[in-house]
């Protein structure tokens, strides 16, 4: 029974997300946010620093309209124009309306669960489906989760994020090092590269079953739980214990605890020139700044970068 309700994502779905994503940059219904690019490479960690100044106007979601209504969930009942597929039994994908990257699409759950909970089986096996779905069409795909108040999460409703990677590679052919760049999940599995904060890694074979990959994306979450709070208890359901952000590959899963969103930007001089917020793109080596003074900051000074990593987690 387990096998018939198994989620099978489209065969085409590469060409399906890239259609859409065209089709609703064309028709207004998605905003794509271009970006400059460069390398930084602090302690030789190859990270992407990409600049969007336009990401600063972003719009806000709308407020309830009463004073204690709903805050507007736009994945209970996602508009037409940014649905890519259905993918049964459970889940649903959809275009990300603000993209920095293009082809970003996101898959989400068709009941309303909360974000903060625990992963179950189906959300792993629906995530693993579309990353086969790639890579059968010789593409990989990146895929991160942002759980808790200190994640990067943006949407109480649960969902995780989808970043086809050679579109997470665009303009890099022009920059310096930029040939450099990899999925940084990956590259832990494959080393013994220290990060300025605690990530925890496990290799994947393809042929996993369902069971064996949620196992292994539970372990992760439990030695993470550990490391924050020491001999607790980890629930394997139901509300998530800490804040953290999850990443899988076809080949890899990371999973590290966070204890702050991001981190403020200095300039040479010391001033305050702005704040970071990461997400789970740091599991792929990648920050976004907003401003062209932390564009600078960074840039100018890399091993800043070290410091924000460091304040965002765990120590190694």
């Amino acid at each position: 029974m387990a096998e018939m309700t198994r989620p099978i994502a489209p065969p085409n779905l590469p060409s399906l997300v890239k259609t859409a994503f065209n089709k609703a940059c064309t028709n207004g219904d998605v905003t794509y946010y271009p970006t400059q690019v460069a390398i930084l490479t602090p302690r030789s960690i190859t990270f992407q620093l990409r600049y969007s100044p336009a990401l600063a106007l972003k719009p806000k979601a709308p407020k309830p309209k009463e004073p204690n209504g709903k805050p507007f969930n736009p994945f209970e009942n996602p508009s037409p124009a940014l649905l890519v597929a259905d993918l049964p039994p459970s889940h649903r994908l959809v275009l990300n309306k603000f993209a920095v990257v293009p082809e970003h699409f996101i898959l989400i759950t068709k009941e309303v669960k909360p974000q903060t909970h625990v992963l179950e089986k189906d959300d792993i096996a629906a995530t693993f489906a579309c990353i086969e779905a790639y890579r059968r069409e010789g593409q990989k795909l990146f895929a991160f989760f942002n759980s808790g108040p200190h994640s990067g999460a943006s949407q109480p409703h649960r969902h995780l994020q989808l970043l086809p990677v050679e579109r997470m590679k665009d303009g890099l052919e022009a920059v310096d090092r930029g040939k450099e760049w990899s999925v940084l999940a990956e590259r832990l599995t494959e080393s013994e590269k220290v990060l300025p904060f605690s990530v925890f890694t496990a290799s994947m074979h393809s042929d996993m079953s369902d069971e064996e990959r949620h196992r292994t994306y539970l372990e992760l979450y439990r030695r993470a739980v550990n490391a924050v709070f020491p001999n607790t208890e980890v629930p394997v359901e139901g509300e998530a214990k800490i804040s953290y952000n999850f990443a899988m590959t076809s080949h890899s899963m990371a999973l590290c605890p966070r204890s702050a969103e991001g981190a403020m930007i200095k300039n040479k001089a010391g001033e305050k020139v702005g704040e970071v917020a990461l997400n789970g793109t740091v599991l792929a080596g990648t920050a976004l700044v907003k401003n062209e003074a932390e564009w600078d900051a960074l840039r100018e000074d890399p091993d800043m970068l070290l410091e924000i990593l460091k304040g965002i987690g765990l120590p190694p």
